[in-house]
């Protein structure tokens, strides 16, 4: 029977891919003759919303389907958390390159078809807020597919990570076999998933704590981007949440205490940086909210960022790791990397310095 599409796209993050996501999939196998699943939030740390690297998720679904895997094409999708935009160019390349594979099979110089005589789809279940993608690309036909049973990812992985779900279960239910195996054979045995779990339980405590509160917490934090001579300066982390990553000096803001006060007190704390405090107010150049909703697992926390340009020089000031901060340490621009950060500092870098 001919099928519907060329290629439907299926976007979401998968962690963990579970049997509703399988249905979806099952679903797009039937209508076209290829599928290309967009795994999101590729290049983020191990946390307690992403505990599963790019390459575990792939896993997951291609060991979910070992008699059409040759149908499945995965991809890669990294965050662009303050420009939706380059979010939106990355998924609009990657399937035109896709697409043009689909187009020629046989590659190198033999291709010679385009996209445009191609039927592209974008499939996927508009179950809540995270779902506003499937608006997000007009030149392809969207596919909604009605759920069958609502599954939340949240509970299923954190209900795995604290130990209240056994095997028994979720095998089948709401995991398929394959991903129980390395779930609970695998990953369960690792210090990844005993960090995982330990991140787990200091969220948990730590939202206990504002739970007396008549209304839903929102903490206001400071932080501090700072740059000299193609350098930017960061702390590695002492303790939980996001124990031994990387991130930008600074932390909460003090009740009777002014945005900037506050960047300049958190920075010194952290850092102990051997510069002037006129010279640092001096050498702000810009300044920006930060409140994606998710950009913590705490809770909800907006934070204010002041990027601070300090004039090059050949000898870069002093920094020592203090307070909260296990080290402090001028790292190159080059050496940034997402998956070595706390929450979404590298994306806050990325805002100011366009990297």
């Amino acid at each position: 029977m001919e099928k519907e599409f060329d290629l439907l796209v299926f976007i979401g993050r998968f962690q963990p891919f579970h049997m509703e996501h399988q249905r979806v999939i099952n679903i797009a196998l039937e209508k076209s003759k290829k599928v290309l699943v967009l795994v999101g939030s590729a290049g983020t740390p191990r946390n307690i919303r992403n505990p599963f690297t790019f390459d575990e998720r792939a896993r997951f679904i291609f060991d979910s389907f070992p008699e059409t895997s040759t149908e499945i094409i995965i991809a890669p999708i990294y965050d662009k958390t303050y420009n939706d935009s380059a979010w939106i160019k990355q998924i609009q390349d990657t399937v035109t390159q896709v697409a043009l594979q689909v187009a020629n099979p046989k590659g190198g110089f033999q291709a010679k078809s385009g996209t445009a005589d191609l039927k592209i789809g974008l499939i996927g279940a508009a179950k809540d807020h995270t779902s506003y993608y499937l608006k997000m690309f007009p030149q392809w036909e969207s596919i909604d597919v009605s759920l069958e049973r609502v599954m939340h990812a949240t509970q299923i992985r954190e209900h795995f990570l604290d130990g209240t779900f056994e095997r028994f279960q979720v095998q089948e239910t709401l995991l398929s076999k394959p991903v129980c195996n390395f779930l609970y054979d695998e990953f369960i045995l690792t210090d990844e998933y005993a960090q995982l779990k330990s991140e787990l339980l200091h969220a948990r405590e730590y939202k206990k704590s504002w739970e007396a509160a008549p209304y839903p917490v929102k903490h206001m934090t400071v932080d501090a981007v700072v740059e000299q001579s193609g350098h930017v300066l960061l702390v590695k982390r002492r303790a939980e949440p996001g124990k031994g990553l990387w991130a930008l000096p600074g932390g909460h803001l003090e009740q009777h205490e002014r945005l900037m006060d506050g960047i300049i007190r958190e920075l010194r704390e952290e850092t102990l940086i051997k510069v002037p405090d006129p010279v640092l107010r001096g050498s702000v150049v810009a300044t920006n909210m930060f409140d994606e909703p998710y950009r913590s697992n705490i809770g909800r926390v907006i934070t204010y960022a002041a990027h601070v340009k300090i004039p090059n020089d050949k000898v870069m000031p002093k920094v020592k790791g203090s307070d909260d901060a296990e080290k402090a340490k001028w790292v190159p621009i080059g050496d940034l990397r997402e998956d070595l950060f706390f929450d979404d500092h590298y994306h806050i870098i990325n805002y100011f310095l366009g990297i």
